[in-house]
């Protein structure tokens, strides 16, 4: 089908999630006009760079530059698509609700409006879309939410377990408009209300979290009592009820969604009047857990004064440039709280790292990084990590320490090279033997 054939599609915001949704929109062959405000951005996209890291992206953008109009001019979007969706970014204010300054001021270009749909994307409290509608009734209004994991957006918006489609009655037949621009993809289709499609999104995040904080919780006691936290995961996620996702313990969850949507669906929820006691623990516990290593370090180290700290990875995970809530934020800063010297390293977050970690040293390589170390935590389990010569990196650091942060590398390989090896919830943890 040529794109003259399909369904023009308008997308404002060109962050991760409105780049990500107009590349793929494209690739299913509908011609995609895309706003956004600034203007640096909307030039590079034109000329068809990519400053975004999200493994296919770059490849989408080139194969269907033709489909694609990147433009600040909100009334050529208006003119070129009636479907429009809204992936502005929604990031937390000071008391920790969603700002929804951004969501607002698409609102406002749309006031005069009665003949386009806007579909959200992005992440708003349950009731936004009601109250938009209240003040557009001119204007029909879809929620559908993201559900992309960076990393693996392309394939995730692609190949979607289900798409989430909410509405209200008068707005009915807009929904099923939405919903038609899917059907090519597959997955599910839940066609609810629009309060409903809101809580799903929050709802769906907040309790992956609570499996993180969870199972990070079960690793400390792993240690206390002698037990393997990945045997004991692998136990729990074979009962179907269970299952095996989301059971890796670590040094926390960070990223854009998790932290923010964790916040928000409790703020949501004190501010209707009831308390989401499990989210307060979800958070403390995350935040703790990425204090845990320091307290390891120090276990072999003692005072961590002039000691040097090098940290493998800096992303909140792999795959992603994304330094939001990264768990590196938090250790770095407590490591040079103690006094330590920190070194770091990471595949492709370096740039984006280096103004958020003054005082962190950068190095070109993770062997570089490691050189001179007194021990090394890995913070990001990239692949290249496992490639790593640790016979040679053992030669090269003043201690071979090594704090696995995510679990992701092999402690018996590591303990040949000469390593003193710790993980996450390990039986027998720092034990050089193995």
């Amino acid at each position: 089908m040529n794109s003259e054939e399909k369904t023009p599609v308008g997308v404002i915001g060109v962050g991760w999630v409105g780049l990500v949704t107009a590349a793929c929109f494209a690739e299913l062959g509908h011609p995609v006009i895309a706003r956004d405000v600034v203007q640096e951005k909307v030039d590079a996209l034109s000329r068809g760079e990519i400053t975004i890291h999200e493994p296919g992206l770059a490849e989408l953008l080139e194969r269907n530059r033709d489909r694609l109009t990147f433009t600040t001019d909100m009334d050529e979007l208006l003119n070129g698509a009636r479907l429009l969706f809204v992936c502005v970014d929604t990031p937390p204010t000071y008391s920790g609700d969603a700002d929804l300054s951004r969501v607002r001021s698409v609102v406002e270009d749309l006031s005069a409006d009665g003949d386009h749909v806007l579909i959200m994307k992005s992440t708003v409290p349950a009731g936004t879309g009601a109250s938009i509608r209240r003040e557009l009734p001119g204007l029909a209004y879809v929620s559908c939410p993201e559900f992309l994991k960076e990393g693996t957006a392309v394939e995730d918006f692609m190949h979607p377990d289900r798409v989430v489609v909410g509405s209200e009655p008068e707005d009915s037949a807009a929904a099923e408009e939405v919903a038609d621009l899917y059907r090519p993809l597959g997955g599910e289709f839940v066609m609810t209300d629009t309060s409903s499609a809101e809580m799903i999104k929050l709802a769906s995040n907040a309790y992956l979290a609570t499996r993180i904080s969870f199972i990070n919780e079960i690793a400390n006691v792993c240690e206390e009592v002698g037990a393997d936290v990945s045997e004991v995961a692998r136990g729990m996620g074979l009962d179907e009820r269970i299952g095996p996702h989301f059971l890796r313990p670590g040094i926390g969850f960070g990223g854009s969604c998790f932290p923010k949507d964790v916040n928000a669906l409790k703020l949501l929820a004190g501010n209707s009047g009831y308390h989401f006691q499990l989210l307060n623990s979800v958070i403390e516990v995350n935040e703790l857990q990425k204090r845990r290593v320091v307290s390891k370090l120090t276990k072999h180290l003692g005072p961590l004064v002039g000691k040097r700290i090098a940290l493998l990875g800096l992303a909140f995970k792999p795959d992603t440039d994304d330094m939001r809530e990264a768990s590196s934020l938090v250790l770095s800063a407590r490591l040079r709280g103690e006094g330590a010297e920190v070194v770091a390293y990471d595949p492709v977050a370096m740039s984006n790292a280096r103004s958020l970690l003054p005082g962190v040293e950068m190095s070109d390589t993770a062997q570089e990084a490691l050189a001179g170390s007194d021990a090394a935590v890995l913070v990001t389990e990239w692949s290249e990590f496992k490639e790593i010569d640790w016979t040679e990196a053992a030669d090269r650091m003043r201690r071979p320490l090594l704090i696995d942060g995510r679990n992701f590398l092999d402690a018996g390989q590591l303990r040949s090279a000469g390593f003193l090896y710790e993980g996450i919830g390990k039986a027998g943890t720092g034990d050089e033997s193995g």
